[in-house]
């Protein structure tokens, strides 16, 4: 196990330092807010206001000043954001109701709960993060948004975290199974877990059903495709429909955690 998690460090150092890739150009605020009325209106969501777009534009520039430098995202062009962060995350409504409070886990530079805020003020989301510059620059963004409600705690999400939530939602990489196993406890039961993924999630699901379905019920399969792209994506929701054994909370393997809350 121990060389597992070396393994596991090591390509991420030699990410950070020798792959970092800076944007060749950033808008300016009314330019990227100017810019993603056309995206969105091309890509079926002309329904985002102007100020929930004003508020992703100034996102986009917080998000692409920051990748200056450090190795925030992958996607550095407006148009690359606009969809394949922006409306990947925004589009998530419209096939689901969030259940909140909602939790996302593993958000990175706030993928997909600050967009997800941006739409829904006025309930409570936490932003999960085990990287402190990342979770820097998460408090950041609420700070300069002015995001309510806005929880972010710095730490990875495992079996002993128990703050109680409805919802939990994950762009993350990490196996269904993971995931699932590591919001037994802070996940309510009636509560549900959404997933988003890519096309190929089949072989993770069988294995979530094994070891943790007497816990938990797949309830939705969507596939889907972004509007106007060829980007296909699939949303998994697992309701929880039992509750689990409570893990002794003194046997916790990282007990110290970095809390940032918001003010209502």
């Amino acid at each position: 196990m121990a060389h597992k998690n070396k393994s596991n460090l090591s390509p991420m150092k030699s990410h950070q330092g020798s792959r970092h890739k800076k944007p060749k150009q950033i808008f300016t605020l009314n330019e990227a807010n100017d810019r993603l009325q056309d995206i969105f209106r091309n890509h079926e969501f002309s329904h985002i206001t102007h100020e929930q777009r004003l508020k992703l534009a100034h996102f986009y520039c917080l998000l692409m000043a920051n990748q200056e430098k450090e190795n925030m995202t992958r996607l550095l062009t407006l148009r690359d954001v606009a969809i394949r962060h922006f409306i990947d995350c925004l589009i998530v409504p419209q096939f689901v109701d969030l259940q909140f409070p909602l939790l996302d886990i593993g958000t990175g530079p706030g993928f997909p709960g600050i967009p997800l805020k941006i739409l829904f003020p006025e309930k409570r989301i936490i932003l999960a993060e085990g990287v402190q510059r990342r979770v820097e620059f998460l408090k950041k963004v609420r700070e300069e948004l002015k995001l309510p409600k806005l929880d972010i705690i710095g730490r990875n999400i495992n079996p002993y975290f128990a703050y109680p939530v409805q919802g939990v939602i994950t762009r993350a990489v990490e196996d269904i199974r993971n995931t699932l196993l590591n919001t037994l406890t802070c996940l309510q039961t009636g509560g549900c877990v959404y997933f988003m993924k890519g096309p190929n999630v089949d072989p993770e699901i069988p294995l979530a059903e094994k070891e943790v379905g007497e816990y938990f019920k797949l309830e939705k399969d969507i596939a889907y495709t972004l509007p106007h792209t060829e980007h296909h994506r699939r949303l998994l929701v697992y309701r929880k429909i039992k509750m689990a054994p409570l893990p002794d909370f003194d046997e916790e393997p990282w007990p110290g955690e970095n809390v940032g809350e918001s003010d209502d």
